[in-house]
This record gives C-alpha cells, structure tokens and sequence, in this order.
C-alpha cells in the first residue's frame, strides 16, 4: 500500500445549507448511515468530498459524546471511495463492492466531539484503475480527512467491483434469505471494550485467553443497515479494535488500523477472532474460519 496522504490546504467549508448525497451512492440503506455531503472534482483523478459527522451515534461517538470512534473515519472514506466509484467513474449501481486493504491512520486528539456536529474535509486521489469489459472493476484511492484545516486522519485502500450476476455465481447461491447466522453467544462485559450497550459489544466470552467467537447480530442496525450474505467488513474491524482494547488494557484509542480481507467471512460458520502483543506497541489480529484465516489487521494502539 501506498504512504499515507499529507495535509493539503482545503478552504473553509461553504455555510450554504447541505443535504447528505443519495444513501443508494454510499451503500446504505438509512439515511442516518449516510455521512457524505458533496463532492466535487480538482483534477485528473482528484476530488474533494465534504462529510458531516454526528454528535452522537451508536457506535460512532464514544458513550460519553467526547470523542468519535476510530471506525466513523473508516466508514467516511469507505463512503467516499464508493460515491466517487458511482459518480465519477461509471460503476454501476448495482454492482457489488469488494473491499480488499485499507489502512488509516488517525489522530485521536483531534476528534473530540464540538458544540457542532464536525464537517470533515476528505482530499482523495483515485490511483491503479483497473477495467474488466471496457468498465471501471477496480480502483486504490489515497484520502486526507481534515477538519477546519487541520489533518485528523489519513487513509488508503483498494475495492473491486462486480456485477451483480457474477457476484451470484461466486456466492454460490447464498443470498440473505437463504443464510442464516446462529443466535450471538454472551458477549464480554461492554465496558472492557468501552462500550456501554451490551449489544454493540462484538466479542463473546473467550475460550481460552487471546480467542473469541465474533457476535454476528444480523439485526444490529449500523452493521447491516441492509441484508447481507456475508459478515460486513466493518464487523470485523470493530471486533479488532475491541479484541485490542481487551489485550492492550492500558491504552487508550486505536491510532491506526492495517487490513487485509482474504475471503468473504460466512454468516452460518463461526469466526474466531484471536490477538496478540505484536511490536511497537501495536495488536495483531486475526479472523479465522473453519482452518484458515478470512481477515487480519494490525491495530496501533496509543496511551490515554
């Protein structure tokens, strides 16, 4: 992957009243979910795209409205690579997003939650563009989040693309109606992983020390705020940033996250999610399946 993105200077965001984009844009369903505002073209394969985040939210703000959560940048330009896909470079809305790195990097002291809900700033470049039958299949992008100038977050990853009837093919006939995820076992106390409602809490009582069954609760409304027929990719990160919070108890807010999504993680076999000190202060995490891994981030973690 490709080193993080610098701040660049970004003009004041416009005070012109705003609307969020089209939710069917950025793959959601609620129009809660949906965290972009605009965007708009400043060269060759360059865009801004304007964001609003709110002041408090399920998952996305901590439980004392302090802070925003590490994953509601992740989620940002998970949005804005997805709106810019449909946009600029004619993929097709019905065609399936396959997310396959990602790395962020973050500033935690920069996102303490105002007395106004925070207008991020995302400056992306779209790179390695990739064309299967004369459409766009695949594209990296590199994006820059700022907030009133002020650089809080970088990130980049690569996504494919597929048709919707080749994604049925390599389903192999799961489809949400006919995939069904067992009952989530108990769940760890919510505050070892700062959170406070036991449902949002991702990891159930380990086995044995390092390991935990991941809760997939097809109902949880953030997760799938539409019917899928895999684990999102944005469960798993929770569950790494959780399974880090749990291992290293002592350190405060994820400062970065490097994945990599090897395979889709099913929704009727249980995941095991295991973790482990890794070095320079960082927790490697691993999403395994049956005998082989589906999912694996490292998780840098910085003292409170």
């Amino acid at each position: 992957m490709p080193e993080l993105p610098q701040l660049a200077d970004f003009p004041a965001v416009s005070e012109a009243l705003t609307a969020t984009v089209p939710r069917q844009l950025v793959h959601r369903a609620a129009v809660a979910e949906t965290l972009l505002t605009g965007w708009h073209r400043i060269g060759t394969d360059q865009f801004r795209v304007a964001a609003q985040w709110p002041r408090a939210h399920q998952l996305h703000v901590s439980s004392d409205r302090t802070a925003y959560e590490p994953l509601l940048v992740t989620e940002t330009v998970r949005q804005a690579g997805t709106l810019l896909a449909h946009t600029e470079y004619d993929v097709p809305l019905g065609h399936r997003f396959v997310l396959q790195e990602l790395s962020v990097s973050i500033r935690p002291e920069h996102l303490a939650v105002g007395p106004v809900p925070a207008e991020p700033a995302l400056t992306v470049k779209i790179f390695d563009v990739r064309h299967r039958a004369g459409r766009v299949a695949a594209f990296s992008l590199t994006a820059a989040v700022t907030i009133e100038n002020t650089q809080v977050a970088s990130a980049c990853f690569a996504a494919s693309w597929t048709s919707d009837s080749v994604y049925r093919r390599l389903r192999g006939g799961r489809t949400p109606a006919t995939v069904t995820a067992p009952s989530p076992p108990p769940g760890l106390p919510p505050a070892l992983v700062y959170r406070t409602v036991p449902a949002d809490v991702v990891l159930a009582r380990p086995d044995r020390s390092g390991r935990w069954q991941l809760r997939v609760d097809t109902a949880h409304p953030v997760f799938f705020d539409h019917p899928l027929d895999h684990v999102p990719g944005m469960l798993l990160l929770e569950a790494a940033v959780q399974a880090a919070r749990v291992v290293d108890g002592e350190a405060g807010a994820p400062a970065s996250l490097h994945a990599s999504f090897d395979r889709y993680a099913e929704l009727d076999q249980p995941t095991w999610i295991e973790a482990e000190p890794g070095p320079d202060g960082q927790v490697q995490v691993l999403g395994i399946q049956g005998d082989s891994a589906v999912f694996g981030c490292r998780v840098g973690m910085v003292a409170r």
